[in-house]
């Protein structure tokens, strides 16, 4: 048997660096080398764009996602190159933000 797609997410201009499924909520969450982070459903359908704050010193903080991870509650926690968090709700708004000079991995 051969594996075939259940569906082609597109949406982004540069290439993906990091992704997750939550797959009791039926979503995907991907982010690119120059952002934003983009929310799809299982189907493919994109449903919202997840931009970060353009407020804390610039757009710039938040043009690289670095990793994700999404909740069956319903949020989606992005760490960016900088070392900014970012945690948004599935519908798009952004909840909270943290920054820190740790190096995540």
């Amino acid at each position: 048997d051969f594996a075939t797609p259940r569906a082609i997410l597109t949406g982004h201009d540069y290439e993906i660096t990091c992704a997750t499924i939550c797959a009791e909520l039926g979503l995907v969450i991907s982010g690119s080398k120059e952002g934003p982070c983009l929310l799809h459903s299982m189907n493919g359908d994109l449903l919202r764009t997840l931009e970060g704050p353009e407020t804390l010193a610039g757009p710039e903080n938040c043009l690289r996602p670095k990793l994700i991870q999404a909740s069956r509650e319903g949020h989606c926690v992005i760490y960016y190159e900088n070392g900014l968090f970012c945690v948004f709700s599935v519908n798009g708004r952004l909840q909270a933000t943290m920054e820190t000079n740790d190096k995540i991995k």
